[in-house]
């Protein structure tokens, strides 16, 4: 509340209703507002609803039980101290000691002495109000810093910041959680600037220490990467970046900053680095050879042709490996974290799904939802497979209901800008492909396409019979072309020859990684086909996979299961770090009639094997921090030789080198899928 006539009022309790009278008149005249109290309750009411000052006759509240005044006074915030102006017959505190007690309980007391000139009462007022001003400003800026302190908290945990200021001169260190985080401290740990300095890296002490003495000694901006050693051990990159702050005499009272964790960017950083390295020394290995080969040139012609081919094929080959397995790795992390939210979704609307009263709408909105992690589910299988690099499974497809399903996707894909169109005859005979790969490859082609036309424009799908004679990339025989066609930017011959090759991109740097047509061209020649491309510059690109006609009629679609009993009950270890996941399959398993013992790592699993515990089956997840299921499984061998062991992992592809041939249940998956493969195990 901002100071208005209410807050800046004088409240008045007289000796007597004309001594009230007069002073009021005072104070208006004066131009500020007055308010005569018939009692103090209701002074005390007045001062509680909001006032500048009281002015109070001594005479008035002598036996008066002053309780209720004096512990508002008391309760008074930081910012506010209440004036009191005490009119008094018989002098100040000096003379009168009923004024100095009264002085005493009410705090912020004025005295003046009847009878006074109204020029001194007018004076005290308006020092009064100008007072009560102060603090109502003053509460106002407590008001605004609190806000900011609030936005700038808001600000910082938005950006995974941590802040710290460093007091001098005595280096004492003030750090925020966060920041106690990234050097691997817990909130409530004690964090000095000594622990600092010990966590440095000793590699990276004498450079962070030039850098403080350089701002200690010019005041300029702090600003430095290093790393940090945690107490375990591990080692972790910081940047910290912060600005003196001087007192007012012009030296440096703190230093103030913010710090960030970027070991995943360093770490990234170093591995290109060596990477970069490793491709120039085999540059300069390979012109070395080079200079040496062109002194023998007539000798050696054909056998250097081939040497060097074969060196720049295989760097080319080592540069699409390493790319393709790192991305692969982080497209198999994210698919299997993504996995396991789908598991947890999936179970249970299983479960609801069971439950649910007889109201057909209900059940509308959870088959929806369903077919909505199914998708998801579909979507994760695909970037597995990405990331472990799969056989195709081709199958006979309808391409022409295939497309049509995809038309949604596709709208949403290419937004509102984009016209997508359909030109697909009737009665076309079946492809032979992989539905799962052929859909992210058009999805890939139909993105590109509309990626060439900024402005908007037509993107029209088209399937044709094709039968093959003369084509020297394709075995003679009947095909279906499948063409993506665009009118927008188009290629120029250069870039149209590249077009296929792995990480050659002509979208802007950061815009794309040059995977998509090597992926769509790689797809199309292992499926017996081709890609084939044709440009125009300005005029627009047709993108065709061109792919071979199937001997056999598409596959039908596969019923939901029907749900059936268990052929019996057991008692089943379930194990799993996850505690979603944990929850939902343990509903599904104690809902198809078992019993189950949940257990949330491999050396916690282990305990309960080696106890008397009778256990039917154990069923795990196979990536858990510590000890992963596959592991989990060979040590309970030694334990429990016979216990049946089903593995439920969203990998589609185990490690290398495991001996130990499991069951396996591929996650996301339904409680029918899971009470089939227990009743085989449980057989």
């Amino acid at each position: 509340m901002r100071p208005g006539p209410s807050s800046e009022r004088a409240v008045i309790l007289a000796a007597n209703e004309r001594d009230g009278t007069r002073t009021a008149h005072l104070i208006k005249q004066a131009g500020y507002y007055a308010k005569i109290c018939g009692d103090l309750a209701t002074l005390e009411d007045e001062i509680e609803s909001g006032a500048g000052l009281a002015i109070i006759a001594d005479e008035a509240i002598r036996n008066a039980d002053l309780r209720r005044l004096r512990r508002w006074l008391n309760a008074q915030p930081s910012w506010s101290d209440f004036p009191v102006v005490l009119v008094s017959e018989s002098g100040g505190p000096e003379r009168n000691p009923e004024a100095a007690r009264l002085g005493r309980e009410l705090g912020n007391v004025t005295f003046i002495e009847r009878p006074f000139h109204p020029a001194t009462l007018v004076s005290l007022i308006a020092s009064a109000v100008r007072g009560r001003r102060r603090q109502y400003q003053t509460r106002a800026i407590l008001e605004d810093l609190t806000e900011s302190e609030g936005l700038l908290q808001t600000a910082l945990n938005a950006g995974h910041l941590g802040a710290l200021e460093l007091h001098m001169p005595d280096f004492e260190l003030e750090a925020s959680a966060t920041c106690k985080r990234f050097f691997g401290r817990t909130a409530n740990e004690p964090f000095t600037y000594q622990d600092l300095l010990e966590a440095v890296h000793p590699d990276d002490r004498a450079r962070r220490l030039e850098v403080v003495e350089h701002t200690l000694r010019t005041g300029a901006d702090y600003k430095i990467e290093y790393r940090n050693i945690w107490p375990d051990g591990s080692q972790h990159w910081v940047d910290v970046r912060a600005r003196v702050v001087r007192g007012p005499d012009g030296s440096i009272k703190s230093v103030v900053g913010v710090c960030s964790d970027i070991t995943a960017r360093k770490t990234a950083e170093i591995e290109r680095e060596a990477l970069l390295a490793q491709l120039a020394a085999e540059r300069t290995a390979l012109a070395e050879l080079t200079a040496t080969l062109e002194q023998r040139v007539e000798q050696r012609t054909a056998d250097l042709m081939k040497e060097v081919a074969a060196r720049e094929k295989a760097q080319e080959q080592l540069r699409h490996a390493q790319k393709m397995e790192a991305i692969g790795q982080l497209t198999g992390g994210v698919a299997h974290d993504f996995n396991n939210l789908l598991m947890a979704v999936m179970g249970n609307l299983d479960l609801l799904r069971k439950r649910l009263p007889d109201d057909p709408r209900l059940r509308r909105l959870v088959e929806g939802a369903l077919q909505g992690a199914e998708r998801g589910a579909s979507l994760t299988q695909r970037l597995l497979a990405f990331a472990r690099q799969q056989d195709l499974r081709a199958v006979p497809v309808d391409l022409g209901l295939l497309v049509r399903d995809m038309s949604n996707l596709l709208e949403r894909s290419l937004g509102p800008r984009i016209v997508l169109r359909l030109d697909i005859p009737a009665l076309l005979p079946p492809a032979r492909v992989d539905t799962n790969q052929l859909e992210l490859a058009i999805l890939n082609l139909a993105i590109n396409a509309r990626d060439a036309m900024p402005d908007g424009g037509v993107i029209e799908i088209k399937l044709e019979a094709w039968p093959a004679k003369n084509d020297p990339s394709l075995q003679p025989g009947d095909y279906l072309k499948l063409s993506v066609i665009d009118s927008g930017t188009g290629m120029s011959p250069d870039v149209l020859k590249r077009a296929i090759e792995p990480f050659f991109s002509s979208k802007p740097l950061g815009k794309g990684t040059g995977l998509g047509l090597s992926m769509v061209h790689g797809l199309a020649v292992q499926l017996g086909g081709a890609l084939q491309l044709a440009s125009t510059v300005g005029k627009g690109t047709t993108a065709s996979l061109v792919l071979p006609v199937a001997t056999s009629a598409p596959q039908s679609g596969i019923c939901s299961p029907v749900p059936q009993k268990v052929k019996r009950s057991a008692v089943i270890l379930f194990v799993d770090d996850d505690p979603l996941i944990a929850m939902s399959t343990t509903e599904m398993l104690e809902d198809l009639g078992h019993r189950v013992i949940s257990a949330s790592s491999g050396p916690h699993a282990l305990d309960i094997l080696r106890s008397d515990q009778v256990i039917d089956l154990m069923m795990t997840d196979h990536v858990m921090p510590g000890m992963t299921g596959l592991e989990l499984a060979v040590a309970s061998r030694e334990v429990r030789p016979q216990l049946p062991v089903l593995l439920a992992t969203g990998y589609a592809e185990l490690p290398d080198g495991i001996q130990v041939d499991l069951p396996r249940l591929a996650k996301p998956y339904h409680q029918d899928q899971l009470r089939e493969r227990l009743d085989q195990l449980l057989g």
